[in-house]
């Protein structure tokens, strides 16, 4: 299982990839191809600024909520390429990109490990003191 705090490092990194890929792959032509990874790329960013995990500035966001996103944004981006008749000029790193978002989604524990609900209690002796 990854923990919430990998996830987290995973959203920037793929958000920051997202954005960049159409330059670094050639695929920067202005159409939809170029801007889905890119509006996708920024969405993960902002909602991981947003989710009630370990690496965000809000906290905003249930970890749930934000792990649905992820899911179906990796499977709207996996599959973009036949959905919007781009898949003749590219489609690997969508394909990729998306079938590995979902991957993390389904690896990724449910609670972020600094969730206070299931901190250890502090146990009090049963007995009374003086």
């Amino acid at each position: 299982m990854i923990n919430t705090r990998i996830h987290g490092i995973i959203d920037y990194l793929t958000g920051a990839l997202l954005i960049v890929a159409p330059y670094l792959f050639g695929f920067a032509t202005g159409g939809i191809e170029q801007w889905l990874p890119q509006l996708i790329g920024g969405s993960i960013i902002v909602m991981s600024l947003l989710t009630r995990y370990e690496l965000s500035v809000a906290k905003v966001v249930p970890l749930k909520a934000h792990l649905a996103v992820d899911l179906l944004t990796g499977i709207l981006l996996a599959a973009s390429p036949w959905l919007f008749n781009f898949a003749d000029r590219i489609w690997w790193p969508h394909l990729l990109v998306g079938l590995a978002e979902v991957a993390v989604v389904a690896m990724t524990k449910r609670r972020p490990e600094t969730d206070i609900r299931h901190q250890p209690q502090p146990s009090y002796s049963s007995h009374p003191r003086p």
